[in-house]
């Protein structure tokens, strides 16, 4: 096992934008540990994040806003052989480098994440907890909030993450299991309740699921990221939007040019070194934060992800 703190074994890279209200507290548990080291690609925050990450012990440098290239810069930097990619509202377990390093031993292991837990009480979110873990265990789906870790030089051979509107951390798992399985470990990374407290348990599975159903049925993934984004807004909210309905019966099956279906599938642009005109990709950001993203990416231009050289 890796001890010397001078050797970073695992890179921990956490994108953010505006998340001064949790960013101690997550990087703090998590740079005295050995042989870890923690990034924090910041996407134009206007509060005091990339200060407070940088007090607490993070290497913090700004990126172009959206999630998925923000990891991707994040990884650019990071000098471990493990990748790690962290929500800025979620904890990682004690004993997190241990697991990991374990995981990634077993023969077959391409990748792996942790259990799902949130952190507030009642039984509603102990059922979410559990859908999501069966997901990740017997459908091998685990989501971005699961702290995903890999190898850097198979996130490299990948091409990275897609820098795509939403869900760039599926696309992913989807490629993923594609080469190998994916390791669920037993111990639980702990997430913020504040998006379901936000807009209310029942309303924000909905949106997510209507999301879900839309990726698999191709739609494009700028029009999924305005009506994502719409469901956050109080006034007209997200479930008012007959458009989506409507879209999702008459796209089903359909697969046009660029969009997700194309993507996983293999039939539409290719994976490795390729990205999708970038929209905003941090679900957890407050209203305000999530339009100022969708504003800051609207006229951006394609932009390939090209891997670095073993």
């Amino acid at each position: 096992m890796l001890t010397d703190p001078r050797i970073c074994d695992i890179s921990i890279i956490i994108p953010t934008l505006n998340e001064a209200a949790c960013i101690s507290q997550t990087v703090a548990g998590l740079v005295d540990q050995p042989g870890v080291e923690v990034i924090v690609a910041d996407g134009g925050s206007s509060d005091r994040t990339p200060a407070l990450a940088a007090a607490a012990g993070a290497k913090v440098f700004s990126a172009p806003a959206g999630r998925g290239s923000q990891q991707n810069a994040g990884a650019q930097m990071a000098q471990g052989r493990v990748l790690l990619f962290l929500h800025a509202d979620t904890l990682l377990p004690e004993g997190f480098a241990a697991q990991i390093r374990a995981a990634l031993a077993r023969p077959g292991i391409v990748a792996g994440a942790f259990r799902f837990a949130i952190a507030a009480k009642g039984w509603r979110f102990r059922l979410l907890e559990q859908g999501a873990n069966w997901r990740a265990a017997w459908l091998g789906l685990p989501y971005g909030d699961q702290a995903l870790f890999l190898s850097a030089a198979r996130f490299q051979s990948l091409g990275g993450f897609m820098e795509i509107a939403l869900l760039e951390d599926l696309e992913l798992v989807l490629r993923l299991r594609k080469v190998g399985r994916l390791a669920l470990l037993k111990t639980p990374a702990l997430t913020s309740a504040r998006r379901w407290q936000q807009l209310g348990l029942a309303r924000t599975t909905m949106v997510n699921q209507i999301i879900l159903l839309g990726f698999f049925c191709g739609l494009n993934p700028d029009r999924l990221a305005r009506w994502y984004y719409g469901g956050w807004e109080i006034n007209g909210g997200f479930l008012g939007k007959q458009e989506m309905v409507q879209s999702l019966i008459g796209d089903k099956g359909k697969e046009k040019p660029g969009t997700f279906a194309q993507v996983w599938r293999g039939k539409g642009a290719g994976h490795q070194g390729v990205g999708i005109r970038q929209q905003p990709g941090q679900h957890h950001e407050e209203h305000g934060n999530n339009h100022r993203r969708l504003e800051q990416t609207e006229n951006s231009a394609r932009k390939p992800v090209k891997p670095t050289k073993e």
